[in-house]
């Protein structure tokens, strides 16, 4: 082994001044490039500090951003609730008090009113309530008031009305239980869906309200 070695140290013959020059020349290249891959390094790493801290900041930003905006839609919802709840209070008494004459003029004959009925019978599990509860010997009026009726408050008060049956059944009440729902603010699509529904549809006008009388078959339906 030692004899190839210093063949091959022959072979490449002596070292001269050009390349021990050359060589730490090279050196010097290598050094320099990795000086610059460092250095690349380095900025590279700062730039994604930089960048983390701005993402961060934007984080922060957008997330105070959210706060505020949540306030505010939760400020927004007290006062419209707080509104919509003042205009169910007028639409109250603009519609409850005439109830007995107006229905009266489609030929009923009601003389007793009661404003906010409640049904609390724990016993068979029937809760339920009316704004307006008009009634005789023969029949009952069971009405609700919304500010903007919707689909679902219509849905809502077919099962109020069968809460309000079932109820009558169990006091052995075989008055007929028809339905009202009156709106300060409806849709074409929803009044005829009340309509359809066997309810009678009341909507203001002026300082009144008319009302329409379901046509269909077997309309006013009567629970």
């Amino acid at each position: 082994m030692a004899t190839a070695q210093h063949e091959a140290g022959m072979a490449e013959g002596p070292a001269t001044f050009e390349k021990v020059w050359e060589m730490f020349q090279e050196i010097g290249r290598k050094q320099a490039e990795t000086a610059r891959g460092l250095e690349e390094t380095a900025r590279g790493l700062e730039d994604m500090k930089e960048k983390e801290a701005r993402t961060e900041r934007l984080i922060e930003e957008n997330w105070r951003y959210i706060e505020e905006t949540g306030r505010q839609m939760r400020e927004t919802d007290k006062r419209v609730g707080a509104l919509t709840n003042r205009y169910g209070e007028i639409a109250e008494h603009m519609i409850v008090p005439n109830l007995v004459s107006s229905f009266n003029a489609l030929g009923y004959t009601f003389d007793k009113t009661n404003h906010g009925t409640k049904v609390e019978d724990f016993e068979h599990g029937i809760f339920t309530e009316a704004d307006a509860f008009l009634e005789n010997g023969d029949c009952v009026m069971v009405v609700e008031i919304k500010t903007y009726l919707r689909i679902d408050h219509i849905d809502d008060h077919v099962k109020r009305m069968e809460k309000f049956r079932a109820r009558a059944d169990l006091h052995n009440d075989k008055r007929k239980y028809y339905g009202a729902i009156a709106g300060l603010l409806m849709s074409d699509s929803e009044k005829t869906y009340a309509l359809k529904k066997g309810f009678y549809v009341l909507e203001p006008v002026g300082e009144t309200f008319t009302i329409t009388t379901p046509q269909s078959p077997g309309a006013p339906k009567a629970w």
